[in-house]
This record gives C-alpha cells, structure tokens and sequence, in this order.
C-alpha cells in the first residue's frame, strides 16, 4: 500500500510541471518568436501585483447651527492579481516586450519587458517607477499605481518533461537440429 501512494504522488508530481521563469533562453529553446507561437503558451505571474488608484475630495462650509464643517472624501480602488494567476499573450510592445491579459476588458493588460540595460534575463513587470506611489501604468484605460512590493513580480510559464518509451519484446528459442 505504501508503494501505491509514493508511486502515484511521484506520478502527480511529475505530471503538474514546473514553474520556470520566461527568458529569452526559453523563447529561442522552445521557438516562440512569432505571434503563433506565443499564443499557445499559458503565463503566470511570480508574486501578488497589487494595482492601485486613490482620489480626494473637500468641502469646507458651515451647517444650518453655524458650526464650521470640514468634509472630505478619500475613495481607493485596488486590483489584486495573486500569485500564479494565469495570462494570455496579447501581443508584442515596441521592444519586445511582452503584452499579457489577466482578464477580459479594453485596455486591461500588463506589459513585461528586460529591465533596462538587460540583454537577458526575467520579464519584470514594466511601470514608469518615477513616481513616489510606486510604478505608474496605464490599465483599463486608467491610471494606476503598482506597489512597490509588486515591483519584482515577473512572468513565468509551466515547463515539463515528457519520455515516452516504445518497448517491443521478443524472445527468441533457439534452433534444433
């Protein structure tokens, strides 16, 4: 009985793959230079990236006792795509980077690219870093901050390996005189 189930969690763990960071290096192994290509592939996400947006809004006045009222309104909207969500290719950015949707909607993809002055290596999340709330992006036709954490979050994909072998048998008896 102990054998059944350590061959079966060998043969689970074995069919599930493994998460391998996208690299150029896995792009010119597995040939995915063309839009073709790429399309086939199922992308995930290394670590949570955390989208976020925040608008304020005041009033200063008095109400009808006379007393000085000082209102004001903070609304937050944050997107959260967890760790291992999986992405589609979209298509490719002016430097080959890569364009990634998370989900269905105008203008709500990602962008992952080297970082600068990179020649090979990770696809890291792509933001205008200049900003002290963090990363700025365009998402959903909106602007969105990524945080900081989210910073190091890059694209990865499932890799494994399959063996096949074809065994044919024969046993040969000999000859008689």
């Amino acid at each position: 009985m102990k054998y059944v189930l350590l061959l079966f969690l060998g043969s689970l763990l074995v069919g599930c793959g493994t998460r391998v960071p996208y690299t150029n290096q896995v792009r010119d192994d597995f040939g995915l230079e063309t839009e073709q290509t790429i399309k086939k592939v199922q992308f995930l996400v290394s670590t949570d990236i955390i989208l976020q947006r925040s608008s304020e809004s005041g009033d200063q006045g008095t109400d009808e006792s006379g007393t000085l009222v000082v209102s004001s309104n903070k609304e937050q909207d944050r997107i959260i795509i967890p760790n291992g969500t999986k992405g589609l290719f979209e298509g490719f950015g002016d430097n080959g980077e890569l364009i990634v949707r998370f989900e269905v909607g105008v203008g709500k993809t990602l962008t992952f690219g080297l970082r600068e002055g990179q020649t090979a290596g990770k696809y890291y999340i792509m933001a205008d870093w200049k900003n002290k709330k963090g990363g700025e992006i365009q998402y959903g036709n909106q602007t969105y901050y990524v945080a900081k954490q989210s910073g190091t979050a890059y694209l990865q994909v499932l890799k494994k390996k399959l063996q096949k072998t074809k065994r044919k048998d024969r046993v040969v008896k000999g000859l008689k005189i």
